[in-house]
């Protein structure tokens, strides 16, 4: 009987799990090396299944990488039911965290998932494209809904700015593998909410003074009624 190390993988495993190994292999080598770099031969062999085992899970490369940005969003969704900072976080700071620097590594910065993956895919991948498009759009009504709770005036206009703000630190700091824009962006970020916030305030204000001068309600007037 052929002798094998405890703990060691065996060549090729199929059965309970051989699904989530190969999405989970999958994910890893897509983010890492890339979805173009990354060959069926190497996922199958990084997830311990033979290619046959492979595709009777996913017929093509390409619905492996669309449950791979899939499995991406859902994950994403969760993140965005929790508060990043606790129950006590509001919108404002909620906002704010979005662009908190990553810490230093060793590893390279990757960048957004999705961001990359509509890089590679271009045209010749339209379901990869019409996932990432569906991610960016949901994601910038997210940032746009907390605007709107942070007391922005134009909501719309915010999340649209931040959402830009957000996709540009991703992909600078991704070229250039430091976390700098990001801080940089997070300046930004507050300095755009405090505008959009101040100018909700004032016009709320401007707005009960109109308010209170149309109906009569002044010192003069009622002393006159008097």
């Amino acid at each position: 009987m052929a002798s094998r190390t405890i703990g060691q993988e065996p060549t090729r495993r199929g059965g309970r799990g051989a699904r989530q190994r190969i999405l989970n292999a999958a994910s890893e080598l897509f983010y890492n090396e890339g979805i173009n770099a990354t060959g069926i031969d190497l996922i199958s062999a990084r997830a311990s299944v033979s290619k046959r085992t492979l595709y009777r899970y996913f017929p093509s490369k390409t619905a492996l990488v669309e449950e791979y940005l899939r499995m991406l969003r859902q994950a994403a969704g969760s993140l965005w039911g929790a508060s990043p900072q606790g129950s006590d976080s509001n919108p404002r700071e909620r906002l704010l965290a979005l662009f908190d620097s990553l810490e230093a590594s060793a590893e390279p910065m990757r960048g957004c998932p999705f961001h990359n993956a509509a890089v590679e895919a271009a045209a010749a991948m339209p379901g990869v494209q019409e996932i990432v498009h569906a991610h960016k759009r949901d994601y910038a009504d997210r940032i746009t809904e907390l605007a709107r709770q942070a007391g922005a005036a134009d909501p719309q206009l915010l999340g649209n700015q931040l959402a830009v703000l957000f996709e540009g630190a991703s992909a600078l700091s991704t070229s250039l593998d430091d976390a700098t824009p990001w801080v940089h962006a997070r300046a930004a970020a507050e300095a755009l909410i405090d505008q959009a916030t101040d100018l909700s305030s004032r016009a709320f204000s401007s707005s009960r003074a109109r308010g209170s001068s149309s109906l009569g309600f002044t010192a003069d007037n009622v002393r006159r009624e008097l």
